[in-house]
């Protein structure tokens, strides 16, 4: 495949040295982070994920997927519509997460327990859903991870009335390295194409996972980890593990 400045190739060198840079760059926040993961699952907590627009799917990486841990919700502003009886066309609205006064029916619809702990994943930190919800789950005691890019959230204006950011809020901050904008290869008009947060992102969650398993583990504890539905016995065996959580764990509406 021939290099190009604006080819596959030249993504994937970005992408590799990116993922090594925000590997070495995270050590002690991904440590944190995963103190407090390890802390909640010990003391029978969930721990629930919430991202809008693309942070969804650093959500989707937190919340019930297979080699991940089983006590994990994911919250969604489609909950809003799919157990908060809103009117879906309230989805429509493409600005919709920075509309104010979200957060507390978001936190009601998640059913959180005191012992419980938030991730909230947001590029920019800015927008209204975000930080209010960041702001109600540190105010109501849970401890907070925020996943973001420290580029983008200091580049912007803070939206939220408080002047605060996701950043400000969190006891464990990881940040994506993303630049502002997220895109990593510049266009000829001034642009740039290839969002390389979603990578970084991922890579923090599991980071973040295999460090707190790690302590689960050294500390005498049972880690409940999924394996995956489309392996023989897979179905059953997590159906058992998440009997113990029951009505605790909500996967962005259902």
């Amino acid at each position: 495949m021939a290099q190009h400045p604006l080819g596959a190739d030249r993504f994937a060198d970005l992408a590799r040295a990116s993922v090594d840079q925000v590997a070495a760059a995270n050590k002690d926040a991904v440590a944190a982070a995963a103190r407090l993961f390890a802390d909640c699952v010990a003391a029978d907590g969930v721990i629930h994920a919430f991202g809008t627009g693309h942070s969804q799917a650093a959500a989707l990486e937190v919340a019930g997927r297979a080699g991940g841990l089983v006590p994990t919700s994911r919250i969604a502003l489609a909950d809003l519509v799919l157990r908060g009886g809103e009117d879906p066309a309230i989805l429509r609205d493409p600005l919709l997460e920075r509309s104010p006064g979200l957060a507390d029916r978001l936190y009601a619809l998640a059913t959180p327990r005191p012992q419980d702990l938030f991730v909230i994943i947001s590029n920019s930190g800015v927008n209204n859903a975000i930080v209010e919800l960041a702001l109600k789950v540190t105010g109501a005691g849970h401890p907070l991870v925020a996943l973001t890019s420290l580029a983008h959230t200091h580049a912007v204006p803070a939206l939220h009335a408080s002047g605060k950011r996701l950043a400000d809020l969190a006891d464990a901050v990881l940040d994506n390295g993303a630049p502002a904008g997220d895109a990593v290869l510049p266009l000829p008009d001034g642009g740039a194409l290839c969002g390389i947060s979603t990578l970084t992102s991922s890579l923090l969650v599991q980071m973040v996972v295999a460090e707190a398993v790690a302590l689960l583990l050294a500390e005498g504890h049972e880690p409940p980890v999924y394996v995956s539905a489309n392996l023989p016995g897979g179905h059953e065996r997590n159906a058992l593990l998440e009997a113990r959580y029951a009505g605790r764990l909500h996967r962005g509406g259902h």
